[in-house]
């Protein structure tokens, strides 16, 4: 089991967690889960005038071994708008635009969408469940 928990955090409201959202999918293979703007193809949606998020952003997908991978789609630009960041305990990488990591099994932690314009991020935590 894959679960998500999504706050939307703009800049006044810095160290509150506004628009919290929850989504969770079984870890069978081609389990799918998005994060975005879109809400008819994504689990947790995004406020719809936060550009700088795509309108499917992120996707997690549970692979044949029953382990997670995230993946930053490729939007409509040909360069982002906003920053991913994934962060495990005290270990944090950079995402590339397009890029796949896998998640740790077993493990928690949490991708950060950052708007490289303002002051607002998309805090995405995750657990993954053995």
């Amino acid at each position: 089991m894959l679960e998500l928990t999504m706050a939307t955090v703009s800049g006044a409201d810095s160290g509150a967690t506004a628009g919290m959202s929850m989504a969770d999918a079984p870890s069978e293979p081609g389990a799918v889960l998005r994060v975005g703007r879109d809400a008819s193809t994504c689990r947790l949606v995004t406020p719809e005038d936060w550009l700088f998020v795509s309108r499917v952003h992120l996707e997690f997908l549970c692979g044949p071994d029953g382990g997670w991978q995230l993946t930053w789609l490729r939007g409509s630009q040909p360069e982002p708008s906003s920053e991913v960041r994934l962060v495990v305990g005290e270990y944090a990488q950079l995402l590339g635009y397009g890029a796949t990591v896998r998640l740790p099994h077993g493990g928690s932690g949490e991708i950060v969408v950052q708007d490289r314009t303002e002051p607002r991020s998309v805090n995405v935590g995750f657990y993954h469940e053995v």
